[in-house]
């Protein structure tokens, strides 16, 4: 599932380089200098002066538990632990009117947040270079200097191409297709004598696939299969399996916005298509209902304060919106067979959850469901965020890139 520059990588023992040492110890497999020597079989010497590597990069320090029992026996051994606080992340989650941006700690921790008015119909070139000067806000707000950070992760809503970082064919990013968002926004960090290093990578993703990956990382560790269906203008879905985003082979995965159901046969998507489920079910469409009933409401955030008030046409037109979702993912489900299923975006509320719960239920088999948990988003706006700084720490200190980092560091 691991595709090239992005996501998780999986790993024994490996070579027992300082890239499979620090591995361990950030997944908890052996935080001990006696158990990674007993886990990988290298000698003492070796795993210190790889272990010294770490340390001198400032990447591992001595935890603050205090000593722990060693594998090995004799007197307690010092626990290991990744140091978070070494460098920072930035983040940014774009919406259709939108956007969220955020600097975090390397273990997720936000430290600073802006979410304000951004149109992605604005383009590319406005809506990066607005985002850099948010950015620069956030570093001097939290007194951060440029150089601290390590990585930047952009979520947004269309399907990426992860190679290389670029949108394809997105139905509501006009504009965007094809483009260089990594060089542009990487651009408009750094062209700046305050600005980040020139080298710093900037990782995109589909929004779903980001909140599917920060749910699951953040609630659910242990959901080997594991889905999140996002409902807000469009509808996709992120899909994390084995602990890894499944993107499909040119990141069209997930994309079920855009499967055609027959309640939507005259119904025109912004895709061009006729039918599609997001023409019948999104936020967009049921705004659009609402407007017709005389309701005043354009986008899903008009949705969700409408339901957030208890409004009865939009509970009434979010649960009809659900059903149709619900039939949707009874096959999603059913080729999936997921633990946990999370619903999050601008519909997620009981009105919509039950009616998915009604039609999931009633169109998947038995089998499919037994162990099915259908949740909405624990994280809420945050998901993104947070799956977007997953994706950047991960793929920085992946084993096979931590090497040539080290290197590049002279340690």
């Amino acid at each position: 599932m691991h595709t090239a520059g992005q996501g998780r990588t999986r790993t024994g023992a490996g070579s027992g380089g300082a890239g499979d040492l620090l591995h361990l110890v950030r997944s908890g497999r052996a935080t001990t200098r006696g158990a990674l020597q007993q886990v990988t079989g290298l000698s003492r010497g070796t795993v210190g002066q790889r272990l010294d590597r770490l340390f001198r990069a400032g990447w591992l320090r001595e935890g603050g538990g205090g000593p722990v029992d060693s594998p090995l026996g004799g007197r307690p051994a010092i626990r290991l632990e990744f140091d978070d606080t070494h460098a920072v992340v930035l983040a940014a989650g774009l919406e259709t009117r939108h956007a969220r941006t955020a600097l975090l700690t390397l273990g997720g921790e936000i430290l600073a947040e802006r979410a304000a008015p951004l149109a992605v119909e604005d383009g590319p070139d406005a809506v990066l270079g607005e985002l850099g000067v948010r950015f620069g806000e956030l570093l001097r707000e939290t007194g951060r200097p440029a150089g601290s950070v390590c990585g930047v992760g952009l979520a947004v809503p269309g399907p990426v191409d992860s190679g290389t970082g670029r949108v394809v064919q997105p139905p509501i990013m006009p504009g965007w297709d094809g483009y260089d968002i990594r060089g542009r926004l990487r651009r408009a960090l750094t062209g700046r004598p305050d600005g980040v290093p020139a080298d710093v990578p900037v990782l995109v993703d589909n929004d779903a696939n980001l909140m599917a990956y920060g749910e699951q990382c953040a609630h659910y560790p242990d959901c080997s299969a594991f889905a999140l269906v996002k409902v807000s203008t469009g509808i996709g879905c992120g899909v994390v399996v084995g602990g890894d985003v499944y993107r499909g082979v040119d990141g069209g995965a997930g994309d079920i916005g855009h499967v055609r159901v027959p309640e939507g046969a005259d119904a025109l998507c912004r895709c061009g298509s006729y039918g599609c489920l997001a023409a019948v079910a999104s936020g967009r469409a049921v705004a659009g209902r609402l407007a017709e009933a005389g309701v005043p409401a354009a986008s899903g955030s008009d949705v969700r304060a409408l339901l957030e008030a208890g409004h009865p046409a939009a509970v009434g037109f979010a649960r009809e919106a659900g059903r149709h979702v619900g039939e949707v993912l009874a096959t999603v489900v059913t080729l999936l067979n997921p633990g946990v299923l999370v619903i999050a975006g601008d519909l997620a509320g009981t009105p919509f959850l039950t009616g998915v719960r009604e039609l999931l239920y009633q169109r998947a088999l038995p089998r499919s469901t037994a162990h099915l948990k259908v949740v909405t988003s624990r994280l809420g706006e945050h998901a993104a965020l947070i799956g977007a700084g997953k994706l950047v720490v991960e793929h920085l200190y992946a084993p096979e890139r931590v090497e040539e980092r080290l290197v590049a560091l002279g340690v």
